[in-house]
Order: C-alpha cells, then sequence, then structure tokens
C-alpha cells in the first residue's frame, strides 16, 4: 500500500480543493506528514485520512474551523459532545432567522402582488386588524422629503433600516380631514411585524371599518382621492371617524417611475349619529 500522496493525490481522494488543504496548513488544522526541504512539496500519509474524514465531517455540520481545531487540541467525547452541542444550537437559531426571513419575503411578494394587482381609483369597505407601529408624532408638509422624517423614526424608536422597505406610511389628523386641508401630515409611522423583533415602544393603528382607494403616485396625488373619499362617506350615512392611513407599497425603493408608484388610502368611518332631539326648536 501507498505510503505518501501528494497534496493533489489527497485532494482528488476526499474531493477537497487544493488551496483548502494548503489552507488547513497554515492554520495547523491539517499538516502534511512530510514536506520536501528542496521542492516544498507536501505528502499526506493514509494515518492522517481518519483526521481529514473528521474534517470533512465537521465542515458539513458547518462548524467553524477554529472549533474544530480546538476539538483536535483536546480530542475527548465530551469536547465532541460539547461543540455538537453547541451546533446545533447555533443550527436552531440560524433556521429561526432563516424562517423569518421566508416570512418577510412571503408577506412582502404578497403585497407587491396585491399592489401591482389592485383595482385603481376604486372605493372599497374593508374591515382592517389592529395593527402595530412605530409612530412619530409630526407636523410634515406635503412635498418635503420625507427620508430626514423616516430617519428619526428610525432614531428615535430604535428600528433597523431594513424595516422600512414598503412598510412607511404617513397620516392626516381628522380635524384636517374634515377642514379639507390635506397638504400637512400628522405624523409619520412604520408598520410592524413580528419578524422584525422590535423591542421599542409600540402604537397600534385602531381595529375597524374603514373606506380605501388606491391610486397610481405618490402621496403629493392624495388631496383628489381623499374628496373623493369624503364625498362617497357622506353618501352612504358614513362619516370619518379618526386619522387617515396613507401608505406608498409601490415607491423609489421598488422603481424610479413614480407614475408607476402605487398608494392606499385608508379612512376609518362609522355611522352617522342621528340627530338630537332639541325641544327648544319645537314650534308652538
Amino acid at each position: 500500500m501507498k505510503n505518501l500522496f501528494t497534496i493533489g493525490e489527497m485532494g482528488g481522494l476526499f474531493r477537497t480543493n487544493i488551496r483548502t488543504l494548503r489552507y488547513y496548513d497554515d492554520i495547523g488544522l491539517l499538516k502534511p506528514e512530510v514536506v520536501d526541504p528542496k521542492t516544498g512539496y507536501r505528502y499526506y500519509s493514509a494515518r492522517q485520512f481518519e483526521r481529514m474524514n473528521t474534517i470533512k465531517y465537521l465542515r458539513n455540520l458547518n462548524m467553524p474551523l477554529d472549533k474544530i481545531k480546538a476539538f483536535f487540541e483536546n480530542r475527548d467525547t465530551l469536547v465532541m459532545e460539547q461543540i455538537l452541542e453547541e451546533q446545533l444550537q447555533e443550527t436552531r437559531a440560524q433556521l429561526a432567522r432563516l424562517q423569518a426571513i421566508e416570512r418577510k419575503l412571503t408577506t412582502r411578494l404578497e403585497q407587491l402582488d396585491y399592489a401591482m394587482h389592485a383595482q385603481l381609483d376604486q372605493i372599497h369597505a374593508r374591515h382592517l386588524p389592529a395593527r402595530p407601529a412605530a409612530v412619530l408624532k409630526k407636523e410634515i408638509r406635503q412635498g418635503e422629503n420625507l427620508e430626514y422624517p423616516i430617519r428619526e423614526l428610525e432614531r428615535t424608536s430604535q428600528l433597523p433600516p431594513a424595516m422600512f422597505l414598503g412598510k412607511v406610511g404617513v397620516s392626516i389628523r381628522r380635524e384636517n380631514l374634515l377642514a379639507g386641508q390635506f397638504d400637512r401630515f400628522s405624523a409619520i409611522f412604520v408598520l410592524i411585524e413580528e419578524e422584525d423583533n422590535y423591542k421599542g415602544e409600540t402604537a397600534w393603528l385602531p381595529e375597524g371599518d374603514f373606506l380605501t382607494i388606491w391610486y397610481a403616485g405618490t402621496h403629493q396625488d392624495s388631496a383628489i382621492y381623499y374628496k373623493k373619499l369624503l364625498a362617497h362617506m357622506d353618501t352612504l350615512g358614513l362619516e370619518c371617524c379618526g386619522d387617515s392611513v396613507e401608505i406608498t407599497w409601490i415607491d423609489s425603493g421598488f422603481m424610479d417611475d413614480t407614475e408607476k408608484y402605487v398608494t392606499e388610502l385608508q379612512l376609518p368611518v362609522r355611522a352617522k349619529a342621528p340627530p338630537i332631539f332639541n325641544p327648544s326648536f319645537q314650534k308652538t
């Protein structure tokens, strides 16, 4: 039986890149049995096959090289049990992170698909659940760049920037809506998802009945659609009972063409209260 194997033969036997074997040598994980002092050629022995098998096995478990090296320096069943347990816990944590990413991707794709196929310029009645959000109460003039208020919201609420794509909204006070003043927002918010692992203060967009409308355009185009919603609710015997919710679902995070942005307006509504009978107005 052959006693020594070149680095190329070793790589071929274990389907391992030669550069990887050289790196293992450099870090002291798997040093050749013999190095020719004249040529510098590396030679491995058959008795190193077991060590290489163990390295391959642990690497297939995504074990970091420093832990593998620590095992060989303190080779023992208890040490192996410990590093396998640690790797199991890390793998479970990675799996949980990947599952969270999967849910976020699924949600974003559903929102994007819904926005791309939404019936534009049509009013719909919807009952919406309470929605968690991080909110910054701040007057923002329409037409003002929202990036600075977003960064302010990010700082004050300790939000990671990765949360913001497709989830930022603004709001107009009920009083301003009823007065026909659509040129300023009273708050900016970002919707919170369970996968965001958000630890800051949470506000809630209230549950209730809403009239909603989707349109092509940005926040700057919203005034005409607010007027449509307010007029329509009047014909239905409804009244606005809270602040608006305004979200551009397809915005600059997805494309540059502002004419293809898609924005949704949501106005909370309730039935108008019947007039109160006042005896002082009774005819005599």
